[in-house]
């Protein structure tokens, strides 16, 4: 009886109490909702009249009164965020008419509004929900969606966090909503069904889920687990089950059968295919009221009920016997089986928010209205029976597929009626200390919280439910950070249970509880009786003395009458009517609960936690870790219940109390041992046998005070404090021993709880102790542990323990002298664990062992507790050992895991740094960590350019940090990469704005050609927004009139010039822009006007003097919109409204807007326009909008064969409609147009089909009425082009090349195809097809321009062997050409202009191939060749033979070679090119039309690629793409489309790519020079090279690459490695090329020190020594910004007044200094500093402990081994370790001379110790310490095991020195000890 009183006698005290008032209330008072009223009064009269009648204004004033009385409710729950600083909040959701508050605050912060929400009908419920939202990829995590959602009756509102809303619209009327983890559960409210009027049928389901809110809602299925229906899988139609609780983290439901009264519990999952088809099957039984439904009864009854039916329509009552009123709504329509509802749910859930508005199929499936036939709407509905005659009623309709199942887990076993309870009111789950979990739901009819407890499965959708136990409970609430819950007994007292443990009654300072009196105790739980004192007496006699509250007397008070507990709490009525009693708890969250008083207040409690000081925390884990269960739940409560008793200690006192409890609890009696009884100076009893001990108040009193201040504990602080000494002598030692001697020995108490379980205790005590070690702030800690330790290991005769504790604290333990007896009998009734071994596991020792070489035993952790241990010591096998495998497969190797049962198994862990960050790293001592700081300083020096973000922030590289933030980040962000540092350039002409090309990022474009001025120039050359000047000397016989025709004349040669200009503009400027979404698109004015000086008169060609061509001006207008357009970048943010907010509003912009969407396709945003759109305008008819449009989507969807795009395409193509289709009037561009999108979407895919189609329409001759024959040649010439690039690379059957090659000797068109179909296959046989003829007669047949064609189209396919030389070029030319140009004698047979136009249109071929091969690649040999070939067609041109070949040949022949030479340049902006296009753009008469210009500017755009940004791929995409955009047939005029459609020549964007790599200050975001070392991989034409290049610089084609590395040393080095794949690099280049760099210390970019003489390194070089004296601390600012580093230059670096005595250690300092900053490693500061302190202490002998000692011992084991030494053998980058080669020798020696001096001195101390005396409490055993330790001397019994005395010689002593891993330096101190005293081991021995 004792034992049960003293547990239910106590009591805690529950702190913070403050009373509580929902936030969000006092917020709505303030809130602006009387507008309601005035919006109310628009509203149609209709909506006005409320249920009784009443009138307009009458009624809407009648419902703001309702109003004012609201319902109003609120959650809280415990905040989490990431991004705050609060670490702990409270967040509130309160709801209450049309408003909703979600609040945080936090115990710094007052309560805030975060979000305010208000809606337009009553708010039946608020909650929060997470929805995930699934990726594209398998293996992507989920991303979730954090939310609010807002039910109201008819929708739901959903707001996320990040600020997307969503409305959801209800089908029918909701009871209640359910968070899970999935999404929402939804549960239909259930009318009462009519029974007499409707006929039997099947059940609706009543719960369904929403897995997003633009998902639909689908019906839910279980699985119950019953003996007759065995796992049969129906929809949950049951309308008498109810849910009552949902959960996500375990994903459970609990449900309650109104029928049955009983409660289950179902797991909630993801239902699987083979549920889904079940259910959608129609099943044969129907007879079971709870079976299956044919899913189309649920679709008909679902779908029969007309949204027009309000509640009160007669139809209504009877139309579905258990459906309130549904609308119509996009949900119940499954997903998998509408693509075009999903996939735009799909598409709009990844972009904008928006309502999910019910679409038009699923709004008529919902809608068919049967009910207008007949009055009784019912009457049509089938009845189960009356399957047959459904399909006949109701079209097919699709079944509606589940998402979410149910599975049955347990359920309530109901033994009587009697207990059947009622639902329960209350459902949560708790988990007790032993984290066991329990699932407690609250019965309040029979006043009982029911806990189940349950365990979870390896499976973890399976939970297995073990015993339910009850408590008899009027309320509860759990307490989740303290794994507990706060119970409300009946009779209105609060008691804390953890689990279903009872721990102790609350007591709550100011409030009273009902009864004063203890319970009397009555085994049987289910009738405990409750004492209730008589309100006269109680509230008389504690009203009369509130202020000190009184304990409960021992006593029980069994006054008044003793009644069941059923009644006991209706008895005590009469009491709480005076005093308000506690009613209901509510909103739980951590440890902190709201009490409801009678009275309406209410209360915020928080209920204490089990302890505040982190170390005693650790070691209750650790002692809960190895206990029994049941055994560690005992200590717990009871350490909880004294440590939390009203006016319990405070913190400092903490451990004291700890401790004495814990020993008390293992049999000591802490008042006879001298050092714990200074322990607990107050009370006289251990507070474990009297837990409470009345205390007159709790808010103390002057007499508390002086107590404290006589007391023993105080003297001993003060003491402590003054001598700074570490002893913890009690004051008055003499006393003690006289005590100790005086009295019997003392001994344990073998019944006490703990005692069998003392080694265990002892043995996972000691590893906490190890882990405090290797953490520098709990070292106090340890210290502490350290006194319990000691104590049990003397009493357990553990010898080795004692000497490892007195060498870590020699000064300490020497202190304690006690031991308690223990004997052989009671030593056998302890159970010893077999992990217990005799040699103590000792960390330090362990990592020296490693460092040193040796065989390691795996070392044993606590999981969970011990973790840093676990992290270093891998860190070590992995680091030192060299194991790859330490931390995946050989953990066991190295770490033994501990488990309650006692024995040692393996384990693995798979992360290494589990969220080990640097910070962490300066807790853990020098010594040990400083392998970990070499081997980040290892990869500091040469990382992976791949690793995560986590690691480079690691190893502290931010450029890699920040490199990898952006390729996580800015997927998709406006403001990647350069573009976030550009703002233009000022300019001071306002029309230099308009010319479109004022975007390009200057910066860059300033490092890469800084000399010159050269895009300015390539600016002013393609600018077309400004006057041309037309300068036209007026001769003196000209008349006025003839001269303005003149000028007009000149004016109209210059504007085919600028006409062309665009194609140009487009190229250069490409990519270079980011929109603002508000804004539209600037597109600069196509200028055909002209100035002409002198008087700088205007010319226009609209003066009506001159004849000017009809539409002009529309194709120039188009590539101006295309060049515009391709200025936004592919990474901007562009969305379909953006793309249509561009639309001009004049018509005669719309050709302009036509070029902007073929712009949109070729940098991919095009897919974001809505096909609504599209279908918009290709309806318009206008042509070139079609043409643009055609395009612009094809070249967006490349080689998708999307079949969307396909049905757009082949609608305007007639081959590829069916022959009956009508003919549609499709103009004929636009035909061409849509046979080249086809030839896109399908490139490279070989399609049969297609393929055979576009062959068939080369050689198609023109239709019946001759129409278009001018044309054909372009659409001809289109489907040659779509047939090559749908082949592209895919080598056609025989019979298609057979037919190609018929074509081919006819036409270019197939010859360009056959050039595609087998690109870079050298396939011999067909490239001499397509030789040049080598007859004069054969020549004579074929068009010169034709050769060009076959020239090219045979090069490129014999791509391997074309070379960047002039031989090869002219090898191509047949040899009759060859003999008889240039000669001049010639036979007369041969036509002289035949063969010289041959011979330059080879070349030019030739010339293009070579272009197209070394396209991008910059090669010098393709240069030099090319430019040959220019420089000879230019001076052809100008020569006398120009005439033979023709002007006209000539000039294309040049503009071909020039476009090549561009090529192969591209992006470079060479200069010699440039001055060729320059030349060429002055020429505007003659010969030179519009399209040579075209081609001249376009060799001018790829030049200057996208600002010097992009080049050429040689991909055979971007082939294909460039043979369409330089097809050699050049326009004649602007609007000449016969040969070749002028939109095809924006092709070539498609084959630009992004390769300048621009490297960027990491420190200041500007970009800067930096050198690369590039590697190429070996080819067959030259080995593997590494050439040096300064960045920023164009790299060659990624493939070709091996390996990108930036150079030391101004940068911190950096290397790509190609190896593994070329993504990393692609994806650095495609955001504007960003690589991060790093400068190091010292250095200076090379902008600045080109040569790098300014460096401050640069000059102290040759003078080692000199460094440390020159360097000044001002000059530390100069090295880094710091500001730790700079002040500690300040205050210890400085020489002042107060240090001077103090010069060598400032000098010190200022070395440490110089080498930390200079050798980038500031971290190392510390270590520095920390052994010289170290050192210092060791030489004044002042060490009271000996851990620098052991860091100092670690340290220099690190320095000599292996992994070190053989790194300065390789000389791998010249660095050996971190610390300076000076500083560490001179540390070492200092610290060996001071100990062998002592040795010398005191050698009898260590004489003393090996014989085995007991130690004193002096110095001497301090340094005696100090010299084992550092020498790494074992403990006493491993040196005597070894037999050490029988020595008589040097290396026999070796020998056996080495067998005990004692280093030699340690042998040659103790040699002569022991071989000079031979006779002092048989004393030992004797001993």
């Amino acid at each position: 009886m004792s034992n049960v009183y003293e547990e239910r006698a106590t009591m805690i005290a529950a702190g913070e109490l403050q009373s509580f008032g929902p936030f969000g209330r006092e917020h709505c008072k303030n809130h602006p909702n009387a507008v309601n009223l005035q919006l109310r009064q628009l509203q149609p009269a209709s909506e006005l009249w409320s249920s009784d009648g009443a009138a307009g204004l009458v009624g809407s004033l009648q419902e703001v009164t309702l109003q004012e009385k609201k319902r109003e409710c609120w959650l809280l729950r415990k905040g989490s965020s990431v991004d705050s600083d609060e670490m702990e909040y409270d967040e509130e959701l309160y709801a209450a008419g049309n408003m909703v508050i979600w609040s945080k605050g936090s115990k710094s912060q007052a309560s805030h509004v975060y979000k305010a929400f208000t809606v337009d009908s009553p708010v039946q419920q608020a909650l929060w929900c997470n929805f995930g939202i699934p990726q594209k990829k398998k293996d992507e995590q989920e991303i979730l969606e954090k939310t609010v959602c807002i039910v109201q009756s008819s929708c739901v509102n959903v707001h996320s966090v990040t600020g997307k809303d969503f409305i959801s619209p209800l089908p029918f009327q909701v009871s209640n909503l359910w968070p899970t983890k999935f999404g929402l559960l939804l549960e239909r409210k259930n009318s009462a069904p009519d029974a007499s009027q409707s006929p039997p049928r099947e059940p609706l389901p009543t719960v369904f889920s929403m897995l997003h809110p633009l998902d639909e809602i689908a019906p839910v299925v279980c699985r119950p687990t019953g003996l007759f229906e065995a796992a049969r899988v129906q929809y949950v139609s049951d309308s008498t089950m109810k849910i009552v609780f949902s959960n996500c983290e375990p994903s459970i439901v609990m449900t309650y059968d109104t029928v049955q009264c009983i409660h289950s519990v179902w797991a909630l999952r993801k239902v699987t295919p083979d549920e889904q088809s079940t259910v959608l099957k129609c099943p044969e039984q129907v007879d079971t009221p709870q079976g299956l439904m044919p899913p189309s009864f649920l679709t008909t009854h679902l779908r029969n009920v007309s949204r027009m039916d309000s509640p009160g329509s007669p139809f209504h009552c009877h139309a579905l016997h258990n459906q309130n009123r549904m609308t119509s709504s996009p949900g119940l329509h499954s997903r998998t089986h509408s693509p075009s509802i999903s996939s735009m749910a799909a598409l709009s859930r990844s972009h904008s928010p928006g309502m999910a508005a019910p679409s038009f199929s699923v709004a008529a499936r919902f809608n068919m209205s049967y009910h207008s036939s007949s009055p009784r709407g019912h009457s049509f509905l089938p009845s189960p029976n009356s399957t047959a005659n459904e399909s006949v009623l109701v079209p097919e309709m699709e079944p509606i597929v589940p998402d979410l199942c149910i599975e049955q887990l347990w359920s309530e076993t109901a033994s009587s009626h009697r207990e059947m309870s009622c639902q329960a009111s209350k459902v949560f789950i708790t988990s007790d200390l032993c984290e066991n979990k329990y699932l407690c739901f609250l019965v309040e009819s029979h006043q009982q919280l029911r806990c189940v407890k349950f365990i979870e499965s390896n499976n973890p959708s399976q939970l297995i439910f073990a015993s339910v136990a009850t408590i008899p409970a009027k309320d509860a609430a759990p307490l989740q950070d303290i794994d507990a819950m706060l119970v409300l007994e009946a009779n209105g007292s609060l008691v804390l249970y953890t689990g279903v443990t009872r721990v102790s009654k609350v007591f709550v300072p100011g409030l009273l509880s009902p009864t004063f009196s203890l319970s009397n105790h009555v085994t049987h739980l289910s009738t405990p009786m409750d004492s209730v004192s008589t309100p006269a007496k109680a509230t008389g006699r504690h009203i009369g003395r509130l202020e000190e509250v009184a304990m409960p007397s021992p006593v029980s008070e069994l006054r008044g009458s003793t009644k069941h507990h059923e009644t006991s709490w209706l008895g005590d009525y009469t009491f709480q009517q005076s005093v308000p009693y506690i009613h209901a708890l509510r909103d739980p969250v951590s440890s902190r609960v709201t009490l409801e008083l009678s009275n309406g207040t209410m209360l915020r409690i928080t209920i204490p936690e089990i302890a505040t000081s982190e170390m005693v925390r650790k070691c209750l884990q650790a002692v809960r870790f190895i206990l029994p269960k049941e055994t560690a739940m005992k200590v717990l409560i009871k350490w909880y219940n004294i440590y939390n008793a009203p006016g319990g200690p405070s913190a400092h006192l903490e451990w004291n109390l700890f401790v004495t409890c814990f020993m008390t609890l293992m049999g000591y009696n802490t008042e006879r041992l001298g050092w714990t009884r200074n322990l607990h100076f107050e009370v006289p009893l251990s507070p474990v046998i009297a837990p409470k001990k009345a205390r007159p108040s709790d808010t103390g009193s002057d007499e508390d005070w002086d107590y404290m201040w006589c007391s023993d504990y105080h003297r001993q602080v003060v003491f402590r404090h003054a001598c700074g000494a570490v002893s913890l002598e009690s004051t008055d030692t003499s006393g003690c021993e006289e005590s100790l001697s005086s009295t019997p020995a003392l001994h344990l108490d073998p019944s006490a709880p703990l005692f069998p379980h003392i080694p265990a205790l002892f043995y996972v005590l000691h590893l906490l102790y190890e882990e405090l070690k290797l953490d520098e702030l709990q070292r106090s800690g340890g210290r502490s542990l350290v006194g319990l330790l000691q104590q049990l290991a003397r009493d357990l005769q553990l010898e080795e323990y004692i000497d490892l504790y007195w060498r870590d604290y020699p000064s300490f333990i020497t202190t304690f002298k006690e031991s308690c007896i223990i004997d052989q009998a009671q030593m056998e009734q302890m159970q010893r664990p077999s992990f217990l071994r005799a040699e103590p596991p000792c960390v330090f020792s362990w990592l020296s062992s490693c460092l040193r070489g040796e065989e390691v035993a795996p070392f044993p952790y606590l999981p969970g507790i011990c973790e840093r241990t676990k992290l270093l010591v891998l860190s070590y096998a992995l680091y030192i050992i060299g194991d790859d495998n330490a931390t995946s497969v050989d953990v066991s190797k190295y770490l033994a895991k501990l488990s309650a049962g006692g024995f040692v198994y393996s384990f693995y862990i798979h992360v290494l740094y589990l969220g080990f960050t640097l910070k962490d790293l300066e807790s853990v001592p020098f010594g040990v960590a400083l392998p970990i700081r070499d081997a980040i300083y290892q990869c500091r020096e040469q990382p992976c350019s791949d690793w995560s973000e986590d690691v480079c922030l690691l190893i502290g590289r931010q450029d890699l940090t920040k490199q990898a933030h952006k390729v996580t980040v800015a997927k998709g962000k406006a403001t990647v990469g350069l573009g976030l540092m550009l703002e233009a350039p000022a300019t001071t002409e306002a029309e230099e704005e308009e010319d479109g090309m004022t975007d390009l990022n200057q910066d860059v474009i300033s490092l890469i050609w800084s000399q010159d001025l050269r895009v300015h120039e390539a600016r002013r050359l393609l600018q077309s927004s400004r006057p041309v000047r037309v300068s036209v000397v007026h001769l003196p016989e000209v008349s006025d009139h003839e001269y303005i025709e003149e000028k007009e004349n000149k004016l109209l040669q210059l504007c085919q010039r600028t006409m062309a200009l665009p194609v140009g503009r487009g190229l250069f400027t490409l990519f270079s822009y980011h929109p603002v979404p508000t804004e539209p698109l600037p597109v600069p004015k196509l200028n055909l006007t002209g100035r002409a000086p002198p008087q700088n008169t205007m010319v226009d060609l609209n003066s009506g003097n001159i004849d000017v061509p009809p539409n002009m001006t529309s194709w120039s207008s188009f590539h101006n919109g295309v060049a515009a357009g391709l200025k936004i970048a592919p990474a901007s943010q562009v969305d379909s409204a953006w793309i249509a907010y561009n639309k001009p509003k004049s018509p005669e912009l719309a050709n302009e807007y036509a070029g902007f969407l073929m712009a949109l396709g070729l940098n991919g945003h095009l897919t974001k326009l809505a096909t609504l759109n599209i279908h918009d305008y290709l309806t318009k008819g206008h042509e070139m909008t079609s043409i643009g449009l055609l395009l612009g989507v094809s070249a967006a969807k490349l080689s998708t064969m999307d079949m969307s795009i396909t049905r757009l395409l082949s609608i305007h193509i007639p081959a590829l409609l069916p022959p009956t289709s009508t003919e549609l009037d499709v103009p004929h561009n636009v035909q061409v147009a849509a046979v080249v999108g086809i030839g896109l979407v399908y490139q490279g895919t070989g399609h049969r089909h297609n393929a055979e189609v576009l062959l068939a329409e080369i050689g198609r001759p023109p239709g019946p009425e001759m129409e278009y024959c001018t044309d054909r040649e372009s659409y001809s010439l289109a489907a040659g082009l779509a047939l090559g690039m749908v082949c592209l690379g895919v080598s056609l059957v025989v019979h298609t090349a057979i037919t190609l090659l018929d074509h081919t000797l006819h036409t270019s068109k197939a010859t360009l195809a056959l050039a595609m179909i087998y690109l870079k296959t050298n396939n011999r046989s067909i490239a001499d097809w397509l030789k040049a003829p080598d007859t004069m007669f054969l020549l004579d047949f074929i068009k010169p321009e034709f050769l060009l064609l076959r020239t090219l189209a045979r090069c490129i396919i014999m791509w391997d062997e074309i070379l960047p030389n002039s031989e090869w070029v002219s090898s191509n030319v047949p040899q009759i050409i060859q003999e008889n140009i240039g000669n001049p004698v010639v036979s007369e047979d041969l036509n002289m202009e035949t063969l010289a136009q041959a011979h330059d249109y080879i070349i030019a071929g030739a010339c293009m191939a070579v272009g197209f091969r070394f396209a991008g690649s910059a090669n010098s040999d393709a240069f030099d060749c090319l430019y040959k070939f220019a420089r000879s067609f230019m001076q052809c041109l100008t020569s006398a033979t120009a005439t033979v070949t023709g002007h006209y040949n000539l000039q294309t022949c040049l503009s071909m070679v020039l476009l090549a030479l561009s090529m192969v340049m591209a992006g470079s902006g060479n200069l010699k090119v440039l001055q060729l296009c320059r030349f060429l753009h002055k020429r505007t008469s003659g010969e030179m039309n519009y399209g040579f210009h075209m081609a001249h500017h376009m060799a001018l755009g790829l030049l200057f690629l996208g600002g010097g940004r992009y080049t050429l791929s040689t991909s055979n995409s971007a082939i294909a793409a460039l043979l369409c955009a330089l097809y050699p047939h050049f326009p004649a005029h602007s609007t000449d489309n016969r040969y070749h459609l002028q939109a095809l020549r924006h092709l070539g964007v498609l084959a630009a790519e992004p390769r300048l790599l621009v490297p960027v200050d990491v420190d200041t975001l500007k970009p800067c020079y930096a050198l690369l070392d590039v590697t190429y991989k070996e080819t067959p034409w030259y080995e593997e090279t590494t050439v040096e290049l300064m960045a920023p610089t164009m790299l060659p084609e990624l493939q070709l690459l091996k390996k990108v590395k930036v150079k030391g040393p101004r940068y911190w080095e950096l290397s790509i490695d190609m190896s593994k794949g070329t993504q990393h690099l692609e994806s650095i280049l495609s955001r504007d090329g960003v690589l991060y760099v790093k400068l190091r210390a010292g250095q200076l970019p090379y902008k600045d020190d080109p040569r790098g003489w300014k460096s401050l390194l640069a000059p102290n070089v040759n003078n080692r020594n000199s460094e440390v004296r020159t360097f000044k601390p001002e000059a530390i600012s100069t090295f880094t910004s710091d500001a730790a580093l700079v002040s500690f230059a300040e205050y210890f670096c400085k020489s002042s007044e107060s240090v001077k005595h103090k010069r060598d250690t400032l000098a010190l300092f200022s070395a440490i200094l110089y080498e930390c900053v200079t050798q980038e490693n500031p971290e190392m500061l510390p270590t520095y500093i920390a052994i010289d302190q170290a050192v210092r202490t060791l030489e004044q002998t002042e060490m009271c402990e000996t851990f620098a000692l052991w860091q100092m011992r670690l340290v220099l084991e690190l320095c000599e081994s292996r992994v070190l030494q053989h790194r300065l053998r390789e000389g791998a980058q010249g660095r050996g370790l971190l610390l300076s080669s000076e500083f560490l020798p001179v540390m070492k020696n200092s610290a060996d001379g001071t100990l062998d001096r002592w040795l010398t001195d005191n050698s009898h101390v260590l004489r003393s110790y090996m014989s085995g005396q007991s130690l004193t409490e002096d110095m001497l055993s301090n340094m005696l310490a100090c010299f084992l330790v550092y020498h790494s001397i074992p403990c006493l019994s491993k040196l005597s095991a070894t037999h050490l005395e029988g020595s008589t010689s040097f290396p026999e002593l070796l020998l056996k020195f080495s067998q005990l891993g004692i280093p030699v330096r340690a042998l040659l101190r103790l040699g002569p000890l022991l071989l000079g005293t031979a006779g002092f081991w048989t004393g030992q021995l004797a001993c």
